[in-house]
C-alpha cells in the first residue's frame, strides 16, 4: 500500500505487473500436487462427465454437442446433454485445445481439462486485483490478488485435474464484480456492455450466475434507500438488466427461467422500481409540491399493488416452484434432510462448521471484519457493494459448506484492505518524507512500535502462505479415483482399484452391458468404463434413484425383480472394511433407505434398519432387515471368511488379534458371515476389495430375445425374419 511513496508511475506498473506475475505462478504451481504425487488425471465426480462432454464436443463438434443424446446415461431413459449441461466450461476447454493445435501445439484434450483450473486461477488473481484497486487502492489490490492465488477455500475447487463448473466460473465472477464496479463509477454505457458479456460467460459456466443477478439489484435497491441515485446507477444497472437479461436467456439450459423463477424476480422488481424513480425524480422538478405527493402516493400504491397480484398469480399457477426447493434450501439448512433427502445425502450441501472456516481462510477469517470496517467507514457507492457481498456471502456460506467458495474472494479482497491499510498506517508517514522530524517519535507512534506491527503483520502473512501450502497438500491434492496409504516406515502405497474395476468393465463386459450403482459413481462408469448406467451425479430423476435405492434396500428375491424390470447386467458396489475407507455405500447406504422410502413408503422403512434400539449395526445385534438386504449381502460376500490384515493395506501382515469378517471402516465384526447368492454371482472383485462388481444371473430358459439376438449380432439393424419361432420385423428392436 506503500509503494507509490518511493516509486515512479514506470517502476510502480513494473513491480504490479511482476507480482501478478508471481501470484499467478504461485498460485498454478501450488495446484500441481495431485499431478506430481499420481499423474495427469480427472479426479472426483463431476469431472468426469464434464471431460466425456467435452471430448465430445471436440470430436463432434459444437452443434453435434447441443443436440447430444447420451444413450449411456439414466437408461433406459437417457439424457439430452445440450440442453441440460451449463456449456461454458466445456466450450473454454474445447476452444482452447482447437487454438492450440492450431498453433501445431499438439495436446490432448485430456490434459487441458487437467490443467483448466490451474492456469484460470491466475486470471482469477488478476480480476480480484482489479476489483480491489478500484474498491481502495493498488497495493490492497495486488495483496488481494496474492490472496486468493493460494487461499484453499478457492484451491479446493480448483486443483489440477477437478475439471468442473467452478474453476472457471470464481473468475467470471469477480471480474464481472470488476466491471459492475466500472460501470457504476462511470456511468458508461462501453463498462456497462462488458459487464453483460462477463455476466453471460458466467451463465454459460455456473449456476451460480444467480448470485450474482440477486448481488446487484440489491446494491442498486440499497443505493436508492440511502439516497445515492444518479445518472450513472441509473445508465450501469439498465443495460445490465436488459441486454444481460437477453444475453442469458441464449444458454438452452437456462431458456426463459431470467423471467419465469423466484430467484430472478428481485432484479425485474428493482428495474422496475429503478425505471419509476427515474420518473419520479424527472416530474419533481416538473410539478409543485402537492400534485407531486398525489403522484407519488397513486404511483407506489399502484405499483405495490400490481407486485402483490403479479407474485400471487405466479405463485398460485406454479410459475414460481421452477428451483423453489434450492432457494429453500439456502434459507434453511434443515429443508432439503426433511424434504429433499437426495440433495441433504451430498456432503458439500451441509452446513458449515466454525473449523471449516478456518480451515479454508486461515488468518483471513479474523481480518477481513477489519476491512469491511475500513470500507464502511469510508462508504461510497462501490464499497457500499463490497458490503452487501460480504454480508450475503458470509450467510449464504454458512448455509453450505459448497458456498464457501463464494465468499473466499470477497475475504480475501478485504483482508487485503486491512493488511494495505495497517501497513500505510505504520509505514505511510515515514515514507512521505526522506527526513521525518524528531518529534515525530513522541508525537506519534514509535520506531518500536512499528517495528514490531510490521514484523507481526509479516509472521501472519508468512503463517498464511505455509498454512495454504499445507491444506493444498494434503487435504486437496488427492484424486478419489486414485488412493494412496502410507506404511509405517513412510512408504506409500497406490490403491488404484477404481480404475481396475472400470477398466475390467470395459474389457470384460459387453458393449451395452447396463451397470447398476448407485448415483454416486454413473459419471466415473460412463467416462472411465464407457458402460451404461441407471443413475447418475445429474440426479434430475429422483423416482429413478429411488427405484435403484429400493432394489439396493430389498432382500435379494424383491431386488432381482427391480432389477429385471431394468435390465440390468451388472451391479457395481464400493466397500471398504478390509482397508477401512470410509467413503463407501455401507456409509451411504442409510441415504438410499431414506430416498427409496420417500417414493416407496410401504415396502421400505428406515426404522426397520435400526435395532430395536436405534441403532445402525452391522454386528449381529444389527436389524434382520439389513443383515439380509441386497447391498449388505454384496459387500459382505465372502468377507466373513477374511482375516483382515493389520497393517495399511491387505499385503501387510495378518493381524489375529481381531477375528474372521472384521470390518475396520467400522469396527465391528460383522453378523452374517454365511452368504450366499441365488441371482446373483461374483463377477470382480478389485485387488484391496474396494469395489466389487456382480454379474445378475438371467432366469433359465427365459432369457429375453432382445439379449440373444445382441449376442449374436450387437446393435445391428435385423432383417425380417424367424428367430426360435418369434418373428422379428425390421428395426423392431433396435
Amino acid at each position: 500500500g506503500c509503494q507509490g511513496f518511493l516509486l515512479s508511475p514506470g517502476w510502480q506498473s513494473l513491480l504490479s505487473f511482476t507480482i501478478l506475475f508471481l501470484a499467478w505462478l504461485a498460485g498454478f504451481s501450488s495446484r500441481l500436487f495431485a499431478v506430481i504425487r499420481f499423474e495427469s488425471i480427472i479426479h472426483e465426480f463431476d469431472p468426469w462427465f464434464n471431460y466425456r462432454s467435452t471430448h465430445h464436443l471436440t470430436t463432434n463438434g459444437f452443434y453435434e454437442f447441443l443436440n447430444w443424446f447420451d444413450e449411456r446415461s439414466w437408461y433406459p431413459l437417457g439424457r439430452i446433454v445440450g440442453g441440460t449441461v451449463y456449456p461454458g466450461l466445456m466450450v473454454t476447454a474445447g476452444l482452447i485445445h482447437y487454438v492450440l493445435n492450431l498453433l501445431h501445439l499438439t495436446v490432448h484434450i485430456r490434459d487441458v481439462c487437467v490443467f483448466l483450473a490451474p492456469v484460470f486461477s491466475g486470471l482469477t488473481s488478476i480480476s480480484t486485483f482489479l476489483l480491489t484497486r478500484e474498491l481502495w487502492n493498488q497495493g490492497a489490490g495486488l495483496l488481494a490478488a496474492c490472496f486468493i492465488a493460494i487461499v484453499p477455500g478457492y484451491i479446493s475447487r480448483s486443483v489440477a485435474g477437478s475439471f468442473d463448473n467452478e474453476g472457471i466460473a470464481i473468475f467470471a465472477l469477480q471480474f464481472t464484480y470488476y466491471l459492475w464496479v466500472k460501470s457504476i463509477k462511470t456511468g458508461s454505457v462501453f463498462w456497462s456492455i462488458g459487464c453483460c458479456l462477463s455476466y453471460f460467460y458466467m451463465v454459460s459456466a455456473w449456476g451460480g450466475y444467480v448470485f450474482i443477478i440477486n448481488l446487484i439489484p440489491l446494491h442498486v435497491f440499497v443505493l436508492l434507500l440511502m439516497q445515492r441515485y444518479s445518472r450513472r446507477v441509473y445508465i450501469a444497472y439498465s443495460t445490465f438488466y436488459i441486454v444481460g437479461l437477453v444475453l442469458s436467456m441464449q444458454i438452452p439450459f437456462v431458456g426463459f427461467q431470467p423471467i419465469r423463477t423466484s430467484e430472478h424476480m428481485a432484479a425485474a422488481g428493482v428495474f422496475a422500481l429503478l425505471q419509476a424513480y427515474a420518473l419520479l425524480q424527472y416530474l419533481k422538478d416538473r410539478l409543485t409540491k402537492q400534485e407531486f405527493q398525489t403522484l407519488f402516493f397513486l404511483g407506489v400504491s399502484l405499483a405495490a399493488g400490481v407486485v402483490f397480484l403479479t407474485v400471487i398469480y405466479l405463485t398460485y399457477t406454479g410459475e414460481f416452484l421452477c428451483h423453489y426447493t434450492y432457494v429453500c434450501l439456502l434459507y434453511s439448512s434443515s429443508y432439503a434432510k426433511i424434504h429433499i433427502p437426495i440433495i441433504a445425502s451430498v456432503s458439500e450441501h451441509q452446513p458449515t462448521t466454525w473449523v471449516s472456516f478456518f480451515f479454508d481462510l486461515h488468518i483471513l477469517v479474523c481480518t477481513f471484519p477489519a476491512g469491511l470496517w475500513f470500507c464502511i467507514k469510508n462508504v461510497n457507492d462501490e464499497r457500499v457493494f463490497v458490503a452487501l457481498y460480504a454480508i450475503s456471502a458470509v450467510y449464504f456460506a454458512g448455509v453450505m459448506v459448497r458456498l464457501m467458495l463464494t465468499l473466499t474472494p470477497v475475504v480475501c479482497m478485504l483482508s487485503a484492505i486491512a493488511f494495505s491499510s495497517v501497513f500505510e498506517h505504520y509505514l505511510g508517514d515515514d515514507m512521505k518524507r526522506e527526513n521525518p522530524p524528531v518529534e515525530d517519535s513522541k508525537e506519534g507512534l514509535g520506531p518500536n512500535i512499528k517495528s514490531i506491527v510490521t514484523m507481526l503483520m509479516l509472521m501472519l502473512l508468512m503463517m498464511f502462505a505455509v498454512h495454504c501450502t499445507w491444506v493444498t497438500s494434503n487435504a486437496y491434492s488427492s484424486p478419489s479415483v486414485v488412493l494412496a496409504s502410507y506404511n509405517n516406515d513412510g512408504t506409500r502405497n497406490i490403491l488404484d482399484d477404481f480404475r481396475e474395476a472400470y477398466y475390467w468393465l470395459r474389457q470384460n463386459t459387453d458393449e451395452h452391458a447396463r451397470v447398476m450403482s448407485w448415483w454416486d459413481y454413473g459419471y466415473q462408469i460412463a467416462g472411465m468404463a464407457n458402460r451404461t448406467t441407471l443413475v447418475d451425479n445429474n440426479t434430475w430423476n429422483n423416482s429413478h434413484i429411488a427405484l435403484v435405492g429400493k432394489a439396493m434396500s430389498s432382500n435379494e428375491s424383491a431386488a432381482y425383480e427391480i432389477m429385471r424390470s431394468l435390465d440390468v447386467d451388472y451391479v457395481l458396489i464400493i466397500f471398504g472394511g478390509v482397508i477401512g475407507y470410509s467413503g463407501d455405500d455401507i456409509n451411504k447406504f442409510l441415504w438410499m433407505v431414506r430416498i427409496a422410502e420417500g417414493e416407496h413408503p410401504k415396502d421400505i422403512r428406515e426404522s426397520d434398519y435400526f435395532t430395536p434400539q436405534g441403532e445402525f449395526r452391522v454386528d449381529k445385534a444389527g436389524s434382520p432387515v439389513l443383515l439380509n438386504c441386497l447391498m449388505y449381502k454384496m459387500s459382505y460376500y465372502r468377507f466373513g471368511e477374511m482375516q483382515v490384515s493389520g497393517g495399511e493395506i491387505p499385503e501387510a501382515k495378518l493381524d489375529f488379534r481381531t477375528p474372521p469378517g472384521f470390518d475396520r471402516t467400522r469396527n465391528a465384526e460383522i453378523g452374517n458371515k454365511d452368504i450366499k447368492f441365488k441371482h446373483l454371482e461374483e463377477a470382480f472383485t478389485s485387488e484391496h476389495w474396494l469395489v466389487r462388481i456382480y454379474k445378475v444371473k438371467k432366469l433359465e430358459n427365459r432369457e429375453p430375445l432382445e439379449h440373444k439376438l445382441r449376442s449374436i449380432v450387437p446393435r445391428q439393424k435385423y432383417t425380417s425374419k424367424k428367430v426360435q419361432g418369434f418373428h422379428v420385423s425390421q428395426h423392431s428392436l433396435c
